[in-house]
């Protein structure tokens, strides 16, 4: 009976934006070349929210993989140019780029030897890692990226639940960069990442922070991102290197 009396949750106010980031690196807003938009104007919709939220630039990063997305630097190129058009026609400026996200597969190391990557600012690679099982050679892969004169960078590494904190630290000091999705935050993956999350950022081996859209939803979680005290630190009180991509 007292479930009557029970005071509804505020929500805090959103004070403030993504424009001391100033660059989204990782998202899939190219149309029909992977899980993200799948139409040109799907694109225009979540390019428009992200705008809306301070972005201003973004780097799309379509998926590399052999077993769904084949993409290449053709179809990605291809992709890119058609939104271009669109943003043109719909009298919409941003700067908008491409590069990739890498899937650690077992082309990964071949498309590295033969420099068959896709790259962003000073040759930045970002790549994502199964979300069952840590690659066993996944430290000599970076290393070789590195002597190759490439930059790694994992996406998302709060949803690798398998991982452990030590791990993370050893890979980062060999020298991986790491880019959290801020929508983790919210709990949008469930709380298990999003605790890790919390812990990378609590730790200092959080380098960039992206949105990772896809779709309406990740608008939003995006947006409710910034009611968490986490992506106020980020913002405010971290060394990000977002805008060494500018």
């Amino acid at each position: 009976m007292f479930g009557f009396f029970k005071k509804k949750a505020v929500k805090k106010t959103i004070t403030f934006n993504y424009e001391s980031v100033a660059v989204d690196m990782h998202s899939h807003v190219l149309p029909g070349i992977d899980d993200g938009a799948q139409t040109p104007a799907e694109s225009i919709v979540l390019i428009r929210k992200m705008m809306e939220l301070g972005i201003k630039k973004i780097i799309a990063t379509p998926h590399i993989m052999i077993d769904f997305y084949r993409n290449d630097r053709e179809s990605i190129t291809n992709a890119l140019n058609i939104l271009k058009a669109e943003l043109k026609k719909e009298n919409i400026v941003i700067d908008i780029e491409a590069a990739a996200e890498h899937y650690f597969d077992e082309t990964f190391e071949a498309r590295i030897n033969n420099h068959q990557l896709m790259t962003m600012g000073d040759n930045y690679v970002l790549f994502e890692f199964s979300f069952i099982s840590l690659p066993p050679n996944y430290i000599p892969v970076v290393e070789k990226l590195k002597s190759l004169g490439y930059r790694p960078i994992l996406a998302h590494p709060e949803r690798y639940t398998y991982m452990t904190l030590e791990q993370y630290k050893n890979l980062h000091d060999w020298g991986c960069d790491f880019q959290l999705n801020t929508i983790s935050l919210t709990g949008y993956y469930g709380k298990e990442v999003k605790a890790m999350a919390e812990q990378l950022i609590d730790n200092q081996l959080i380098d960039f922070i992206s949105s990772d859209m896809h779709h309406p939803r990740h608008v939003a979680a995006f947006r409710d991102a910034l009611r968490t005290t986490y992506i106020e630190k980020l913002l405010f009180d971290y060394p990000l290197k977002n805008k060494m991509l500018l």
